[in-house]
């Protein structure tokens, strides 16, 4: 079959590009390097910053007595009487204070939920949660009001390291999921007009817990 001189022409510019392969014109942006800068700040600043940017609501806590305080606070402030909770940690933290309000029997039902986290990421303001914990899945996602309790050691400034953490923490039996959380749920396909809490919490709270060990 009789080839056309401008199909031949085509043909022959593209053996000469497979027999001369063209040098990565950013050799840097392969591998392992991060493309972001690193923080000139600390990551509880970076990740406050971040994080209340994104609508999510902020508390810095000193130690364990002041978390206490500053919940006992919101639920007032709130009048909620109906806190879900499954982690027993959590439990030990809030059950002489809150036991009448602190239950897993109705998530559907509930004022809020409160959760513990795998990590931090500073640099998007994201909570790193997974299946692992014993919040399961969901608990994160159906109530109308998300708090999470975190703790200054489990802040990583990119999400390869919360990754990595995640890696450290269960070795060969990593979790079935890994969720990222920035935020409260939102979403702005409606006539582009932007709602808050249509597929999950509509207010997310972080209390970090000063504890670097």
């Amino acid at each position: 079959m009789k080839v056309s001189a401008a199909k031949e022409n085509i043909l022959k510019k593209i053996r000469q590009a497979l027999s001369h392969s063209t040098p990565i014109p950013f050799p840097q942006s392969e591998g392992n390097n991060s493309v972001f800068e690193p923080s000139k700040q600390e990551l509880e600043v970076e990740f406050a910053e971040k994080f209340t940017k994104l609508q999510g609501k902020f508390v810095f806590c000193a130690d364990e007595n002041e978390l206490l305080s500053q919940i006992t606070s919101l639920i007032a402030v709130n009048k909620w009487t109906d806190i879900f909770c499954k982690e027993d940690k959590l439990k030990q933290i809030f059950f002489e204070k809150f036991a009448p309000i602190i239950s897993e029997r109705e998530l559907s039902n509930c004022h809020a939920s409160v959760t513990t986290c795998e990590a931090l990421i500073a640099r998007t303001g994201s909570i790193v949660m997974s299946a692992a914990q014993q919040s399961g899945r969901t608990v994160s996602v159906y109530a109308p009001i998300h708090i999470c309790i975190a703790y200054s050691n489990q802040l990583v400034y990119d999400i390869k390291d919360g990754l990595q953490k995640i890696k450290e923490k269960y070795s060969n039996n990593i979790p079935s999921l890994i969720t990222f959380a920035t935020g409260p749920s939102r979403t702005a396909d409606i006539e582009k007009t932007l709602v808050v809490g249509v597929h999950g919490p509509k207010e997310v709270y972080v209390f970090l817990v000063d504890q670097q060990s």
